[in-house]
């Protein structure tokens, strides 16, 4: 089952998930989202996503409805955030970045009014210009952008203004001194403010960037613990000196009023602790992508993996339980994690321990419960050809309740019922190739199905019924079981892998069982010639 919401949403801690939706969900951002969850659903607090969708060039509907589906399948819901109508469910939205740029341009207005901030000219190809001049030794130092060396004088500016050139904002950072920074996965990390360059919040455009619109919506909805990648760990000192300045005489309160958005709790500071994770990175150790195979959660639910084992798989990607258990469900992994325990190390993705997992959880379904998490991919909801309808009728899902027993120990992925089902769920069945050729070519094959059909035609149709059927078969034509079984496996499913032949034929019924042993006796009389 998912993940239940907080008891209490109004609790602290508040945590929170911001993806940008210009793609696929990767499976480290769904363990940085799993820890969120896990942290506030086990302090009683609240989880809130948030849609970081500010860079209009990249951001779409369809990687945002694509993220939110996601989420909401491997049972990762959200106390606070937008809804697929397009509106919010909490108090403090919207929660679409897109929705708020009135607010992040009055809080860049109010910055530049207090000093905080100065404006930037320069074209991107006049940056790196003088970038690559600083990397070659040209003023003595490295291309770290300060006010100090970088701030346009009184003439520039004039100018620039009667030129009508676009101008970017800057935060003022200070240009000595350090920042200590306490993390509850990597301890105390400190920044030298020398090395740091003053960031830009606002495009010459007017929007807002990552640093400025994260950092006031952090503050605007009480967010307490910032929990993410470690890919995020250079901007935290930068959010640090925002969320202090926006905090300083009411700047964000009295932005939120003017722009008419919701207020922002007044017990509610600065967020109180940082959690960066350590990547996830493939088994070569190299970080994970597409080369590694699947790295987006919408694939490997494609593929038929349980969303509770890959929450469960995931939870294990940088932290442990004490006592050292692997398999563990929701009420443990919410009793148990704690972010201090998380491990600076970087984490391996196992696909195939993680597709181990996944079969011993399949195994461990009711035969009513598998048949349930089969269907939709049958039916074409998962992308795999539809074998049955949507709803399935009741006549299928018999036929698919039929099936489980079969072949639920040998699935590790429910995607696997494809290569089974198509014998059980078609008219009739496609013989494939490579069995005819393995199994119909071997001497016996055509004598083996006509046995067959004669003995099953009038046999009780019963699995040990069948099964005494053609294990008398043997002795009368003189060969092996196996050069019975064979072929009468690939006759009646169509390959030479398949569930228990027995069940299987017990399955397809009388009816097509012996159609489909009549249709492949004139195949194999032909094999036999080639």
């Amino acid at each position: 089952m998912p993940i239940p919401p907080a008891s209490d949403p109004g609790a602290l801690p508040r945590l929170r998930f911001c993806p940008a939706p210009s793609g696929w969900l990767h499976v480290g951002s769904v363990r940085a989202a799993l820890y969120n969850v896990l942290h506030a659903r086990r302090h009683g607090g609240t989880f809130v996503f948030r849609i970081e969708d500010t860079d209009a060039s990249r951001a779409t509907e369809e990687s945002m409805r694509s993220m939110m589906e996601a989420l909401h399948w491997i049972g990762l819901d959200w106390d606070e955030g937008p809804e697929a109508d397009g509106g919010s469910r909490g108090p403090y939205g919207p929660y679409r970045q897109s929705l708020r740029g009135e607010l992040y341009a009055e809080v860049a207005r109010r910055l530049e009014e207090a000093g905080a901030t100065y404006r930037d000219h320069r074209t991107s190809e006049e940056l790196e210009a003088w970038r690559e001049r600083q990397r070659q030794g040209g003023d003595g130092g490295p291309p770290v952008v300060k006010a100090s060396t970088f701030e346009h004088s009184e003439e520039e500016l004039t100018r620039f203004a009667e030129e009508g050139r676009p101008a970017s904002l800057r935060l003022r950072t200070p240009e000595s001194g350090s920042i200590t920074v306490t993390d509850l996965v990597r301890g105390e990390v400190t920044w030298e403010w020398a090395t740091i360059s003053d960031p830009v919040i606002a495009r010459s455009d007017g929007s807002a960037t990552y640093p400025l619109a994260n950092s006031v919506d952090d503050v605007a909805q009480g967010i307490s613990i910032i929990c993410r990648g470690e890919d995020l760990l250079s901007v935290t000192p930068r959010q640090v000196l925002l969320y202090g300045l926006l905090l300083t005489d009411g700047l964000l309160d009295e932005a939120l009023a003017a722009v008419g958005l919701p207020a922002r709790d007044p017990a509610w500071g600065a967020p109180e602790a940082f959690a960066h994770l350590p990547m996830v990175v493939g088994m070569d150790r190299k970080k994970l992508s597409k080369r590694h195979g699947s790295v987006a959660v919408q694939e490997f639910r494609r593929q038929g993996f349980l969303p509770e084992t890959l929450r469960n798989y995931l939870a294990l990607l940088g932290w442990a339980p004490k006592d050292g258990r692997e398999r563990l469900n929701d009420d443990d992994l919410i009793a148990e994690f704690d972010l201090a325990a998380v491990g600076r190390s970087a984490a391996a993705f196992d696909v195939d321990k993680l597709t181990a997992f996944n079969g011993e959880r399949i195994r461990e379904l009711s035969e009513e419960e598998l048949t349930d998490r089969l269907l939709p991919y049958l039916d074409g909801t998962e992308g795999d050809e539809a074998l049955v309808d949507r709803p399935a009728t009741d006549e299928q899902r018999a036929v698919v309740r039929g099936l489980v027993p079969l072949v639920q120990e040998r699935m590790q992925r429910l995607d696997e019922v494809q290569r089974y089902a198509p014998a059980f769920l078609r008219d009739e069945v496609e013989l494939d190739p490579d069995s005819v050729d393995k199994v119909f070519t071997k001497n016996g094959a055509p004598e083996a199905i006509a046995a067959a059909r004669r003995v099953l035609a009038d046999v009780e149709w019963t699995t040990a019924a069948i099964e005494a059927a053609l294990r008398a078969l043997p002795d009368e034509l003189g060969i092996g079981f196996g050069k019975v079984a064979q072929p009468v496996r690939v006759a009646a499913t169509g390959s030479a892998v398949s569930p228990p032949l027995f069940e299987s034929l017990e399955l397809l019924g009388r009816e097509v069982s012996l159609a489909r042993l009549d249709a492949a006796l004139p195949v194999a009389r032909a094999a036999q010639g080639s």
